[in-house]
């Protein structure tokens, strides 16, 4: 029998003991009108089927205990000043929007036995002091080592404050012991500095991505500029793969604007005016209405403010005007690109790859990129800083892995040590056909010829041959990669979360070994920027 209905019994058996009290002491009579004996049997009965249902019923258990539940997924938290608490009650009722199970709870209070119920788990942890957990969190990482969690798959959001020396040392602690532990990651760990909405942002996308594409809408919106479309060049055509562009954007005149080798692109997607015409004509409503919009000056043509926004259902929307449609639309939540270029090339570039649904549609963000943006059209875009994937020391060799799109990020890396003279870089690179899908050929060839690629391994699924993958290509190289390590260099990886990262992972450890690869993560020379 649980506590809850001890509880109920007991409070009946108290209500029944002052009754029975307070009868004895009134001497006069119990009632000036007695009640005739309908109402009495009317009370009994309403008594009894409540003493019942107090013994019958289940209850609810604690939230806590529903954690025994393995299709909800936990959120764990660690927080010492409770931020960590909030992020990790956010996140829950996000994924409640999009109709995934979830419980929050504190980070110790669950053990190994309950983790290995769960095939996925989210972390919000926080770092205290100089690279310290949470004081209720002390014993989570010892506990974590040496336990089995082959299976379940793990997210972690590190947040600290860059100002401080061991800057989100524990969420990569707790990221390190579920690895260790045999847990696969959802996605790499995301480091928030100081609240940085930005970051928070790419933990939205990343969980929706994570939770089978679910489109999360952004907590704070991001301000964006908006960037000229100057120019688009599909670089694969007739390959087997989905088409590559390469996209050149103009830097906003009178705006000044920084970025790093590293950081990201945050676009506002759009709808397709396809898409538009069509919800509009669905809903008896006119496009050309205009409108004001909340918070800013002046008007719009109402299907100019829904391409960027989410498109409401019928059931909300029936019976109410473009204005009081548009005073309740969300925006639609942004997609990410790695920038590959830097600021002295004078333009942003971006490398996307188009995207479909399952119903074949391209997709919300790839589809506005590559299809529906016309040349000279606005880009919704905000740059956001990436300092994970950062260049290294400029004295340190750099060794450059990548597959696919994920060359993007790293062409900026090249970009930036060209620039700066910088020769000792060596980069492997993966795709599917060498006739179609050398992504940035004529760059790469000038930087070799001008003696800053010092090496370039380039394989390609399709076309046969001893290396198929980047990873075949890096393990024929073990010997090398040991060489330049010795050496110093920093490793970085850019490209496919599943399947290229982990097994370009698996190399890096068998060729240096666990230890060594695992010094390379605390030094910051082994950095990835995976999706």
């Amino acid at each position: 029998m649980n506590r809850a209905r001890i509880g109920n019994m007991l409070l009946l058996s108290a209500l029944t003991a002052f009754a029975l009290g307070f009868a004895a002491w009134q001497r006069d009579p119990w009632w000036h009108g007695m009640p005739d004996a309908s109402r009495i049997v009317f009370a009994g009965t309403a008594l009894a089927l409540w003493f019942a249902l107090c013994l019958g019923l289940p209850y609810p258990r604690r939230a806590a205990s529903s954690l025994k539940d393995g299709d909800a997924v936990p959120i764990l938290w660690a927080s010492q000043t409770g931020f960590a608490t909030q992020l990790a009650e956010h996140s829950a009722a996000l994924l409640e929007t999009a109709g995934i199970a979830s419980h929050v709870a504190p980070l110790d209070t669950t053990g190994i036995a309950s983790l290995k119920r769960h095939r996925r788990v989210l972390v919000v942890a926080s770092t205290t002091g100089e690279g310290d957990p949470p004081d209720h969190a002390l014993g989570c990482v010892p506990l974590l080592r040496g336990a089995d969690l082959t299976g379940l798959h793990y997210a972690v959001l590190a947040l600290g404050d860059h100002r401080y020396t061991h800057f989100c040392a524990y969420g990569r602690q707790l990221d390190d012991a579920l690895r260790q532990a045999g847990a696969t990651p959802l996605f790499d760990h995301i480091e928030v500095d100081a609240g940085d909405p930005a970051a928070l942002r790419h933990w939205q996308q990343q969980l929706g991505q994570a939770f089978g594409g679910t489109s999360i809408p952004d907590w704070v919106a991001p301000e964006y500029q908006r960037w000229r479309l100057a120019a688009r060049e599909c670089l694969n055509p007739g390959g087997l793969g989905a088409p590559v562009h390469r996209l050149w954007l103009e830097i906003p005149a009178d705006e000044h604007v920084e970025w790093r080798a590293g950081d990201i692109a945050e676009i506002g997607p759009r709808h397709s005016p396809e898409t538009i015409d069509s919800w509009l004509a669905e809903h008896g409503l006119d496009g050309r209405a205009e409108v004001r919009v909340p918070g800013k000056a002046g008007t719009r043509h109402f299907a100019d403010l829904l391409a960027g926004m989410r498109l409401p259902v019928s059931g909300d929307i029936a019976g109410r005007t473009p204005q009081a449609i548009a005073d309740t639309l969300e925006p639609l939540p942004h997609r990410e690109y790695s920038i590959a270029s830097i600021p002295s090339e004078n333009e942003l570039q971006l490398l996307v790859r188009e995207m479909y649904d399952e119903l074949g549609r391209p997709g919300l963000g790839s589809g506005w990129l590559t299809r529906h943006a016309g040349i000279g059209d606005g880009i919704e875009l905000r740059i956001r800083g990436n300092p994970c994937f950062h260049p290294p020391d400029p004295a340190r060799p750099m060794i450059l892995i990548g597959n696919g799109t994920g060359i993007a990020g790293l062409r900026a890396h090249l970009a930036a040590r060209a620039a700066a003279g910088i020769g000792d870089n060596w980069l492997l690179f993966g795709e599917r056909q060498a006739a179609h899908d050398t992504h940035f050929a004529d760059d790469l060839r000038q930087w070799q010829a001008a003696g800053l690629l010092a090496r370039f391994d380039a394989v390609h699924s399709r076309d046969g041959g001893e290396h198929r993958y980047v990873q075949d290509a890096l393990r024929a190289q073990s010997a090398r990669l040991r060489q330049w390590v010795e050496n110093d260099a920093a490793i970085y990886v850019c490209g496919s979360l599943r399947g290229m990262a982990p097994a370009v992972d698996a190399v890096i450890e068998a060729a240096l070994g666990a230890t060594l690869r695992q010094q390379l993560l605390a030094e910051g020379r082994y950095r990835r920027d995976v999706y």
